[in-house]
């Protein structure tokens, strides 16, 4: 397939560039209808070099990148490839200046750590689990586990906010301790249900203050069925107390060091 890549002149100023959005193996094929960002959105197509290649397409440079809808059209692009075929993800933003820069820059100088890494991800895809407590229920929880909750909120109970500040303070601190504690036991508990049926397991940070655990796992194809019954299994066992989402296959961007080639 052609990697429409050629950089246009105007008025002596090169006004397009190649934005790189992922490494791939280069016997991949692209679908014609697959668009990137940019407005319109343009064409990915790809640059080969021996084995691997990269997904691009071609950019006014002179157009600051950044909108939500360039960040969300960047995401989709390498989902959809990571269902398919072994991806290494790279950063948003990344722009060269044409075809040429693609391989001399970026491909020819990395091409056998691009190549292992490719090979290491074949037959895996990543996915993420996500789960948030119902807050009631946690409450119910940390209430019915400390006293001393139990005892403030007797107190404060029909008393004006400014004259019981502190106990409601102390709450709020009692309860934020709990949950961490409670995170903390919960992602263990889950990383230790799905380690077994994994290739590869990282814990990421909370996204909200009701997480109860946000864990990217690496799967092998193979292993797929057999690791989305666990899921299955633990959000039934978490039932009324947390809900589970299951999102994937993403691009493993949990998985593979963060690559951007020089601008």
């Amino acid at each position: 397939m052609s990697a429409a890549t050629e950089s246009v002149e105007a008025e002596g100023t090169t006004r397009t560039g190649v934005y790189v959005y992922a490494v791939v193996p280069s016997d991949v094929e692209v679908d014609r209808e697959a668009r990137g960002v940019g407005d319109p959105p343009a064409p990915v197509r790809l640059v080969r070099h021996d084995r691997v290649a990269a997904l691009v397409s071609e950019i006014d440079v002179e157009r600051p990148l950044g909108r939500p809808d360039e960040l969300l059209a960047h995401e989709r692009l390498l989902d959809a490839t990571a269902a398919e075929v072994p991806v290494l993800p790279i950063r948003f933003g990344a722009v060269v200046a044409d075809k040429a820069a693609v391989v001399d820059e970026f491909l020819a100088p990395y091409h056998d750590e691009f190549d292992a890494a490719l090979r290491e991800l074949d037959g895996k895809a990543e996915y993420v689990v996500r789960v948030r407590y119902v807050e009631a229920a946690v409450l119910g929880e940390i209430i019915r586990e400390n006293p001393e909750v139990a005892r403030l909120r007797e107190a404060i109970r029909g008393t004006p906010e400014d004259v019981t500040r502190n106990e409601r303070l102390r709450i709020g601190e009692i309860i934020n301790q709990a949950i961490e504690a409670k995170r903390q036991a919960d992602t263990r508990t889950l990383t230790e249900a799905l380690t077994p049926l994994t290739a590869g397991v990282n814990v990421r940070e909370p996204s909200h203050e009701l997480d109860a655990a946000n864990v990217a796992v690496l799967v092998e194809t193979a292993r797929e069925a057999e690791f989305v019954k666990a899921v299955e299994k633990a959000a039934r066992d978490w039932d009324g107390r947390a809900t589970l989402r299951l999102l994937g296959p993403v691009a493993p961007y949990d998985f593979v060091t963060a690559l951007k080639p020089e601008a």
